[in-house]
């Protein structure tokens, strides 16, 4: 079973996107603004630049807190892009192709931080007054995010009923 190349195409051209805004956002932050030395700045009532060297991957999970746990987490990262393209390749539908892209762009952007870093950067802290609905996420965070919540709507809201049907 292949996919259509239209979705292909735009898989790979939105992972490529979202890996370039990912990357020149986490440039913008750590060059320009010198976050890392600042620590914060302040931008909105709701929203502060803040410095967070992420060490581990979702919510704080498997810190790679040593050389070898980074390449390791490098590797699992790898594996998943590597998964989440033959998946793109192999997809029919356009909105699963698109989450996917989005998915595959912020896994690559947080390979490089962590091949170049050592550590993923992050940055954007949303909050309503003390309270903080997320931590500190960079783009390649929020796409992967978005990307996982399409895919997971389609799957268990949007089924195609013909489909289901025919399996039955």
């Amino acid at each position: 079973m292949t996919g259509t190349p239209a979705n292909r195409r735009l898989g790979l051209i939105l992972a490529i996107l979202v890996l370039a805004a990912d990357q020149f956002s986490k440039y913008m932050v750590t060059v320009p603004f010198g976050l890392k030395g600042r620590g914060q700045i302040v931008i909105t009532s709701f929203f502060n630049l803040t410095w967070v060297e992420n060490y581990g991957v979702s919510l704080g999970m498997l810190t790679a807190d040593t050389n070898m746990g980074r390449w390791l987490l490098v590797g699992l990262t790898a594996l998943i892009s590597i998964g989440v393209t033959v998946w793109l390749w192999r997809e029919k539908n356009t909105q699963d192709a698109f989450g996917l892209g989005l998915v595959l762009g912020g896994a690559i952007g947080n390979i490089v931080d962590r091949v170049r870093f050592s550590h993923v950067v992050d940055f954007a802290d949303l909050h309503f007054g003390e309270f903080r609905p997320f931590l500190v996420f960079n783009v390649a965070d929020a796409a992967i995010t978005v990307g996982v919540l399409i895919l997971l709507f389609r799957a268990l809201l949007v089924r195609d009923k013909t489909k289901v049907a025919q399996d039955a």
